[in-house]
């Protein structure tokens, strides 16, 4: 299988963010990890999606903190390995250009520019693939880094899975989101046999009420998020009659998720 380019987006203008979305959705060779306005949420996303690639706009007008910021912050973040900057703005001042390549930035895209649209974002990035994942790889290499500890790697598998359960609606509140959580880690652990009873005998809990309760969480959510979420995050098909997710295409729609990822 092609090794994928995993992206995240920070941006604050709607319309762009939507534009994003819906162009790599339509790719092969190229993951949205995730999308945000908030320098803050960047950073976070940055240290648990450890994406090849950062889009970044810097005047976040509509979200919160800005790109310089951002990128300043990055550099105390002391990552594994840094991703590409790709930097996109309408800022055209000479020494704010000047002082983004001094953080880290890699390239700066000028939103103004007559040839500028995120095709063409995405184009650029595409032609870089190979060399960003060599370049990635040669820093691993050369710190003498493979992957990172077991615990941090279950940390961010567990962010992760948490964050795609609040993409859909899945409510914290809801008893089963644990147990679903659990179920999708296992599976990506390769942990297919006896998911429900290996849940079941963690939380002190029958059989019958680990998978009830999952799949309640399930039918809650498709009940009561809202349907435009819900088609945008979830894509796989559904083939109950109620159009409701059963628990297990629900959980191996997540769990072969993550695995492409690793």
């Amino acid at each position: 299988m092609e090794k994928t380019l995993s992206v995240l987006l920070v941006e604050d203008e709607p319309d762009e963010c939507d534009a994003f979305v819906q162009y790599i959705d339509t790719l092969e060779d190229v993951r949205l990890v995730q999308t945000t306005n908030n320098a803050d949420k960047a950073l976070e996303y940055a240290r648990d999606y450890l994406p090849d690639v950062i889009i970044l706009d810097l005047e976040l007008h509509k979200g919160k903190g800005n790109g310089i910021a951002f990128l300043a912050a990055l550099n105390q973040a002391c990552l594994t390995v840094t991703p590409y900057i790709l930097v996109t703005t309408n800022n055209i001042s000479d020494m704010t250009h000047m002082q983004v390549r001094r953080l880290g930035a890699d390239f700066i895209m000028v939103k103004s520019q007559s040839d500028y649209s995120v095709k063409s974002v995405i184009e650029f990035l595409q032609a870089l693939k190979d060399s960003i994942h060599n370049l990635r790889k040669k820093k691993m290499d050369s710190n003498g880094l493979d992957e990172a500890p077991p615990a941090e790697m279950e940390r961010r598998l567990l962010t992760r899975v948490s964050t795609e359960m609040d993409l859909i609606g899945v409510s914290p509140k809801a008893i089963g989101r644990k147990y679903l959580i659990d179920a999708i880690i296992l599976i990506i652990d390769g942990q297919e046999h006896n998911i429900i009873p290996t849940i079941a005998k963690k939380y002190s809990k029958s059989d019958a009420s680990v998978e009830r309760a999952m799949q309640n969480a399930i039918n809650r959510t498709w009940n009561t998020a809202d349907i435009e979420d819900l088609q945008t995050y979830y894509t796989a098909k559904i083939t109950s009659d109620k159009a409701v997710p059963t628990l297990t295409e629900f959980i191996y729609y997540y769990a072969n998720k993550f695995k492409l990822e690793r």
